[in-house]
Parts: structure tokens; C-alpha cells; sequence
């Protein structure tokens, strides 16, 4: 399995405050960038300086150049070895072989590589495809595959696809992908969906400021070889990402000074009680806690605004009574993860309290078609990989062992206990003002939109959802704010070329 080069020499510093390393050490154009002082990657539609903000190709406010490329999902070729250079290139000109594979995965986090590795060790035809540079999602992003898991996937001749952008799925399970600005089609009998989940973005003042990124951002910027070292930051939103990336930033090296949970108290409280159930949960908790021992962790805390010029300076929160600052070089924000469903509603697939439905071998309302991990509902990466297990086994046409379903059911009841625990309070709905932007990409405003509509309404009214990230971060947020329900799924499910377009649908008019 491929990997890009990480070195973790001497940082370098710059007069600007900015979050820096040397740029010769990151891994992506848009760590590359930070890594340069350089957080302002575009301006949008009105004008205003935008930069990074999930660091994981679904909200695109990090197009660059004139191909609009997300600098997020594009290496820095230059700063590869001559080995692992060659090794790319080779596989993004190999064409695969000629169709059809019994198996296509899409994704490859832990529940994409396991159902991948369960289905050819099976004896099956499997292609794995995903948008990273390598296996391994966000999760094991930037070659953190264990060893194990990668050993595996090498042995089991599975055909790794990466950098493969899919954005239709036809019948007959024709998937239509675009992999390094080409076009890229394949065939297979069964599909398993394992496309992991995105994070929750609510608007409140400043939000669009560059340096405000997802906590899973920061995750990913710092897996992408950018360091934080020595600059301050604050974490802020709900769920238990908070903990693992405070903690990744510590042993980086940056100054951690608050990570405010905005689950209440009593919530927080009740959830670490009922870890006695998960004791590796408890051991992990207590791990990541202890890794940034100075930093304040308070629940019931949450952002209001951020403050700044060209970037953001400050985050103002709140517990509900008191209002105060932080300084900050980086805000941290998100309300947690939601399932990422597009492919999966594309073909048909219904859904079920806004995850893809499955049944007792992961496989969804569509006949042929699997879903395994955060698609079917958020539980994290253990819980992942046993469903993409179970997944797996099953397109093969194979029983899952006892105890691997056994232990599903006790991690999806650890999954509705974080879901029970962590959710955005009400008073989340109150911190959009009239002029803060809730659309991103085409700079609508609250003030634009009336709450009565719906999402078709406003998008011919306001162009709200119509931007390059189809509505996926402004779309939850108007279901928070409005109760308003997604509009229908179509093709492309993700932006893509012209050439690729025409190679998907021949003879189609576009």
C-alpha cells in the first residue's frame, strides 16, 4: 500500500502567528498552503477569504486554480520520493481489468477495507475505490493503516482504486468515477457502500473566517503533515472527536486552551458513567483526556461568534449565562457527524432516521446492494469494520460468524448511547444572525431565506444548496434551523469534468 512521506523534523517558524511548518513536509496543497502562511485559498462569490473547512473533499471551500481542484484532496507531487512517485503514477495510468468484478466497494475506511478483504478472501472479483490518496479514509488517513489491516489488503488482491471520485452509480451496478482528472468506469455484481459520514457545520457569525475549521479538519490537516505546533487553539462542538483530536494536538505540540463539549453537563456525566459497559472505550477516553492535561474540557459550552480580519483572532462562547473570549489561532468547530447517503439514496436505498436502512447482513432495500459503517449510522471505526466484515461476507454469499454479530449489537448500542448523549441543543437554532452566510458557496444569508419554505423553494428563490458542495453543509444546517428535508438525489452526486461526464453517458446531450 502506498504512502507519502511524513517527516516530523524541525518545525519552521514565521513572524505572521500562523499555524506553520515546512511545506516540504505536508502531504496535501492544502497543508502545503497553511504550511505557508497562506489560510486564504479563494475568495467567494462576494468577495470574501475563504479557506480550509472539512479537509475532507465534501464542502469544496478550498477549490484552487482554474480547475477548481479541492487543495484538500490533491498531493503535493513534488514532495514525493522518486519510489512512491513512480508507484502513483503507475497506478493511476493502469487501467483496471475488464469488467465485470463481483464486488465494488466504495470506501475504504475501516468498513471498506474489511468487507473488501472478507468478500476476495472469499474468493471473489473485488475492486475498492475511494477519493484518498490512499486506503485507509479519515480515520487512517495519511498511511495510518495498521500494519495488520494493510498486510491484509495486500495478500487478499483486492484492486485498490485510489483518488477515484465516484459520482453516478447506474443499473446494473456501472460505476462512474473520475480518478486523477480521467474518467474511470466499472462493472460489478453486488455494490457495498461504505462512504463513511461528514461532519455537522451550524452557521453562527464569523463562521466563513479562513482558520476556522471542522475538528475533523484539524484531524486531517495534522495527518496531512501540517503542524500546529505553538499555536493556540479551541476546539468547540459536540460528540467524542473532541477528545482524540485535542489530544492529537497536544503531543503536536500546539496550546491547546479549551475544548467546550455543548452537551450539558448532566449529559456528559451520564455518558462516562455507562463506559463501565465498553471498558476499551473507558481505557481510550481516559487516554486521550490525559493527553492534554492543561487544557480546560467544559461541556455545556458553546461558540456564538468568531472574530478577526483575514482570519480568525478570536472565538466568543458561552454556557448560557456567561459570555466570554478566547484568543485563538485556530477554532475548531463541528456538531458532530452525519452519514454520508448520497449513493446509496442515488440507486434507491431507503433510509431510516437519515442513514441508509439495513437489515441482519448489512444489506440495504436494494437487492445486491450492502452499507457498512457510518452510511448505516454513526458508531465509530470498530464498529465499522465489523459491519464491513458482515458486509463482506455476506455479497460473497457467506454467514458471518456468531460472534461477529454479537459484538455488533453491543457497539450499535454503544452508537445510541453517543447519539443520546452528544446532540445540538436548541439554542444552536438562536446564533445566525440576519447577515450571517448559511450557503457557503453562493454567500446566501439567513436574511434571504424564509423559514416556511423548503430546500426546492429556496434553491429558486436564493440559489441556496446550488453551490459546488450540492447542498451537503448547508443542507443539515437548514434541517436544523428550519426542519426543511433534503432535496431528491441526482447525477453527478459530485462535481465532475465535462470528459468525464460525456465517457459516463455517451450520446448524452449535456
Amino acid at each position: 500500500m502506498r504512502r507519502y512521506l511524513r517527516h516530523r523534523g524541525d518545525r519552521l517558524r514565521q513572524v505572521s502567528g500562523d499555524p506553520i511548518c515546512d511545506p516540504a513536509q505536508t502531504e496535501t496543497l492544502a497543508a502545503e498552503r497553511l504550511a505557508a502562511g497562506r489560510p486564504v485559498l479563494r475568495r467567494s462569490v462576494g468577495g470574501e477569504p475563504r479557506g480550509v473547512l472539512c479537509a475532507m473533499g465534501v464542502c469544496f471551500e478550498c477549490r484552487i486554480g482554474p480547475e477548481q481542484r479541492r487543495a484538500c484532496m490533491e498531493p503535493v507531487e513534488s514532495r514525493l520520493s522518486d519510489r512512491v512517485a513512480g508507484a502513483l503514477a503507475e497506478a493511476i495510468s493502469a487501467v483496471p481489468e475488464a469488467p465485470p468484478y463481483d464486488l465494488a466497494v466504495i470506501g475504504a475506511g475501516p468498513a471498506g477495507i474489511a468487507a473488501a478483504c472478507a468478500a476476495a478472501e472469499s474468493g471473489k472479483r473485488v475492486a475498492l475505490l475511494d477519493e484518498g490518496l490512499a486506503p485507509g479514509g479519515q480515520i487512517w488517513r495519511g498511511g495510518r493503516v495498521p500494519p495488520a489491516w494493510r498486510e491484509r489488503l495486500e495478500r487478499s488482491g483486492v484492486v485498490s482504486l485510489d483518488r477515484a471520485t465516484v459520482f453516478d452509480l447506474q443499473p446494473g451496478f456501472a460505476v462512474q468515477a473520475e480518478r486523477a482528472g480521467e474518467p474511470l468506469q466499472l462493472k460489478a455484481s453486488a455494490l457495498v457502500l461504505a462512504t463513511g459520514a461528514r461532519e455537522l457545520f451550524l452557521p453562527f457569525p464569523g463562521w466563513t473566517l479562513p482558520n476556522v475549521v471542522g475538528v475533523g479538519a484539524v484531524q486531517a490537516l495534522l495527518k496531512a503533515g501540517l503542524s500546529f505546533r505553538d499555536r493556540r487553539v479551541v476546539l468547540a462542538g459536540s460528540g467524542p472527536l473532541l477528545l482524540p483530536v485535542a489530544a492529537l494536538l497536544a503531543e503536536d505540540g500546539a496550546d491547546v486552551a479549551l475544548v467546550a463539549e455543548q452537551s450539558a453537563p448532566v449529559d456528559v456525566a451520564r455518558f462516562a458513567r455507562s463506559l463501565w459497559r465498553w471498558p476499551g472505550k473507558l481505557v481510550e477516553a481516559a487516554r486521550h483526556r490525559l493527553s492534554f492535561p492543561a487544557a480546560r474540557y467544559r461541556p455545556g459550552v458553546w461558540v456564538v461568534e468568531a472574530l478577526g480580519d483575514s482570519r480568525v483572532r478570536e472565538a466568543v462562547l458561552t454556557d448560557g449565562e456567561r459570555v466570554f473570549r478566547e484568543r485563538a489561532d485556530i477554532l475548531g468547530v463541528s456538531f458532530g457527524l452525519l452519514p454520508n447517503t448520497e449513493l446509496g439514496e442515488l440507486i434507491g436505498c431507503e433510509l431510516e432516521a437519515g442513514a441508509l436502512r439495513v437489515g441482519a447482513r448489512q444489506e440495504t432495500s436494494v437487492p445486491g446492494v450492502f452499507a457498512a459503517g457510518e452510511p448505516t449510522g454513526v458508531g465509530g471505526a470498530e464498529l465499522a469494520a465489523v459491519e464491513g466484515f458482515v458486509a463482506g461476507f455476506a455479497a460473497a454469499g457467506r454467514e458471518a460468524p456468531v460472534a461477529l454479530l454479537r459484538r455488533r449489537e453491543s457497539l450499535r448500542a454503544f452508537s445510541r448511547l453517543l447519539a443520546s448523549a452528544f446532540h445540538p441543543r436548541p439554542e444552536l437554532r438562536a446564533l445566525a444572525r440576519p447577515d450571517t452566510l448559511l450557503c457557503r458557496c453562493e454567500d446566501v444569508p439567513l436574511s434571504a431565506l424564509e423559514p416556511s419554505w423548503g430546500a426546492r423553494q429556496a434553491k429558486l428563490a436564493a440559489r441556496f444548496g446550488m453551490g459546488a458542495c450540492q447542498g451537503r453543509t448547508c443542507g443539515p444546517a437548514a434541517r436544523f434551523l428550519f426542519g426543511w428535508e433534503g432535496d431528491s438525489v441526482r447525477s453527478p452526486v459530485k462535481p465532475a469534468s465535462i470528459g468525464s461526464l460525456v465517457g459516463a453517458h455517451p450520446g448524452r446531450a449535456l
